[in-house]
């Protein structure tokens, strides 16, 4: 039986528009990583990016489930010495709520260069509007 083996230059892509209103954060950062890495797709290859853009909304209402709003930080460091900053989600979700969406889905790439290829086909919005009505993105259910 043979193995199929997608070419890069051969890839189809399509759009997808997710809307985050009510969804667990990790449920819809792993849906979305699946689709960003092309594993919904029968041509998946690892080596290869065959995954599918996808569009975030809304954001702003992405839920949180038990203590993790009170008790989970988001820490990074500024590059100088002592540097260490961390801010609670809680502050998180309501003033920058698209970049906990990003760091989540970013966490479930591969740490490479296709890794980061990947993450560039996502496309994250606080509120419901985004400019891509152009591509016309079907709508991705995330359980």
């Amino acid at each position: 039986m043979k193995t199929y083996m997608a070419k890069a230059e051969a890839v189809e892509r399509k759009w997808y528009v997710v809307d985050a209103a009510g969804v667990p954060l990790g449920r819809l950062a792993s849906k979305v990583a699946s689709v960003l890495r092309g594993k919904n797709k029968p041509t998946y290859t690892p080596n290869v990016d065959t995954g599918d853009f996808v569009i975030v909304i809304n954001t702003d209402k992405t839920v949180l489930t038990g203590k993790k709003l009170e008790n989970k930080f988001y820490r990074y460091h500024t590059g100088y010495i002592g540097g260490l900053k961390e801010i609670s989600y809680k502050k998180l979700m309501a003033e920058k709520s698209d970049l906990a969406v990003y760091e989540a889905v970013k966490g479930m790439l591969p740490k490479n260069s296709l890794g980061r290829a990947m993450l560039k086909k996502l496309k994250v919005y606080k509120g419901a509007e985004h400019n891509h009505a152009a591509q016309k993105p079907e709508v991705l259910k995330v359980d």
